[in-house]
């Protein structure tokens, strides 16, 4: 254990120079920028490793992995994060332990959400996933909406109870205009947030970049960078 805590607080420290050098590069300060560790595939006890390092943020990707993991850390002070794609038989699950969800893209999860967080008696903060696939229309493969449907998930999201639109989320896309360009994605995500902000003062969290990509984000005005292997190393698994 005690390597494990010495791996993760290297790795940490790799992360936190590359984040301090991308704001430096820009002239933004390095506390507007949250790191977000997604710990899918590790166990509880790397967790526990990493709020012992001083991480306050941690991400999962599906409930079934996420449920348990955060039942066993319920004691340590750290703000969960759901980033992955949420089905609606899911959500009484994840109001559970989420204080905020990343992949809001459709009204009918919205309506679902809400509902459960009213019974939970919780209010959580919900990003929209934008699908940067193409610039209209419903992305592929990985969850999210088009730019032209982030304004009603929006509104919606306001008049929700137990929601708050908190602002934006996307992934580099693999397709598309944006493809192999992460730096123009996200600053195209930064043009939707500003739209958004507009009508939607509060919802000033920009969630994008992730391990090979953070710098982009950073440069593009990400507030909160999602960051698993750089932390944690390859997945199991993983090829």
């Amino acid at each position: 254990m005690t390597d494990r805590r010495a791996q993760l607080d290297r790795n940490l420290a790799r992360v936190e120079e590359r984040i301090a050098a991308a704001c430096a590069a820009v002239g933004r300060k390095r506390e507007e920028v949250t790191l977000i560790v997604v710990t899918k595939t590790y166990p509880a006890s790397d967790v526990r490793l990493l709020a012992e390092l001083g991480v306050r943020h941690v991400a999962e990707n599906r409930d079934q992995d996420a449920a348990p993991k955060a039942a066993e850390c319920s004691d340590l002070p750290l703000t969960w994060h759901f980033v992955g794609q949420l089905q609606t038989n899911k959500v009484k699950s994840v109001v559970n332990y989420a204080d905020v969800v990343h992949s809001i893209d459709r009204l009918r999860l919205v309506t679902a959400l809400s509902t459960a967080a009213v019974r939970k008696g919780r209010a959580i903060d919900c990003l929209i996933q934008v699908a940067l696939d193409a610039e209209t229309g419903d992305g592929p493969g990985r969850g999210g909406v088009g730019p032209d449907g982030v304004a009603a998930l929006a509104d919606a999201l306001a008049g929700a109870e137990g929601l708050r639109p908190a602002g934006l989320m996307t992934v580099a896309p693999l397709a598309g205009p944006y493809a192999g360009r992460p730096r123009a994605a996200f600053e195209r995500l930064r043009e939707i947030a500003t739209d958004l902000r507009a009508a939607h003062p509060a919802a000033n969290m920009v969630s994008a970049g992730m391990s090979a990509d953070l710098e982009d984000a950073v440069a593009a005005g990400a507030t909160h960078v999602r960051v698993g292997s750089a932390v944690l190393g390859v997945r199991p698994g993983l090829g």
